[in-house]
């Protein structure tokens, strides 16, 4: 398979459509969208879940909005279109995070205990660094109209639910307002995440998500089919795993924002990719679409119009009969 040249560039843009699904982050998404929401500020957690599955609908109902558009807009503008709209709705989902973090609530207290001689919480002065320091929590008080008594302390590391000492040690004061926010900070932009959610899976859905399997279902010969098929499905676990398990790891680097921006980067790559390498294969032959990987492989996407086809019908007993472009040269 590697060493003909038209099934080895159509296993590059195999792979490369399976790869780009999934560093434009879809399964970070889809596995942490309750936590993604929480760390936006949504601070009830069976809040966060049901907004999630706000989100997994979203998803379904997007997926049959690409099944009917395929066969009438084809594979390659379905795919562009769904691939910039992803970038976009990524970069609004780290915008959301950008303004949280650019509104972050200063910290007014600052505890004297001895615990935190050596501990690192007493050095950041804002809600949004001691969220991201995994040993830390926010504390805080709030009214109907602002937030108040706010201080960066140990978490329990027992139980991150609550702080290792003080106020927010005890659970049971949150009817006093008092709250402890371990992995959010508190802000009015939540909403901006919200949206920026649905909006990516609204995207995502129609055509990065079922494309990449339409298409390596169809650019591969018969002989070569089911190597090609083994080769992108693997590539697209492997993705699948590593942005899955670094994900939490790049946003404590990076912050929640940076995460969200890289993915972005990824999509925008992915979109060159595909503008530059994926042909149209709606309407073709299998032998057609073999053809269409006989150039080099980023010339695969600037000859595939559906326009330039000459397409011709001739009524032949009592059927319509299809012609190629080849067989249409034959009719007088």
């Amino acid at each position: 398979m590697l060493t003909y040249p038209p099934t080895r560039r159509a296993l590059v843009v195999g792979c490369g459509l399976q790869m780009f699904q999934q560093l434009s982050g879809i399964n970070t998404i889809m596995y942490y969208s309750a936590t993604i929401l929480q760390m936006s500020g949504v601070r009830d957690e069976k809040l966060a879940i049901w907004l999630s599955g706000l989100t997994a609908f979203t998803n379904f109902l997007f997926t049959l909005l690409g099944v009917w558009l395929v066969e009438r807009v084809g594979r390659r503008k379905l795919t562009l279109v769904s691939i910039i709209g992803t970038c976009l709705s990524l970069c609004l989902l780290a915008l959301g995070f950008l303004m949280s973090a650019q509104n972050s609530p200063p910290i007014t207290l600052h505890p004297t205990d001895p615990l935190l001689t050596n501990s690192t919480c007493s050095t950041h002065l804002l809600c949004e660094p001691c969220m991201l320091d995994p040993g830390c929590g926010f504390c805080y008080r709030e009214n109907s109209t602002a937030l108040y008594a706010s201080s960066c302390v140990p978490v329990n590391m027992a139980s991150p639910e609550q702080a290792a000492w003080g106020r927010c040690s005890n659970s049971s004061q949150v009817r006093e307002q008092t709250y402890w926010a371990y992995n959010y900070c508190p802000t009015s932009y939540s909403w901006v995440v919200l949206l920026g959610l649905v909006l990516y899976l609204a995207c995502f859905a129609p055509g990065m998500g079922p494309m990449p399997w339409t298409i390596n279902s169809e650019i591969y010969p018969l002989w070569a089919r089911s190597t090609g098929n083994a080769c992108s499905a693997g590539v697209n676990w492997t993705f699948n795993v590593l942005v899955s398990v670094t994900f939490l790891h790049v946003a404590q680097c990076l912050t929640y924002y940076g995460a969200f921006f890289l993915y972005s980067s990824m999509a925008l790559l992915g979109f060159l990719f595909i503008y530059g390498c994926l042909p149209e294969t709606k309407g073709r032959r299998l032998e057609e679409i073999e053809s269409l990987f006989d150039n080099k492989l980023c010339s695969c996407g600037v000859t595939d119009s559906d326009e330039d086809r000459q397409v011709e019908y001739i009524r032949v007993k009592g059927s319509n009969y299809h012609l190629s472009d080849n067989d249409a040269s034959d009719v007088e």
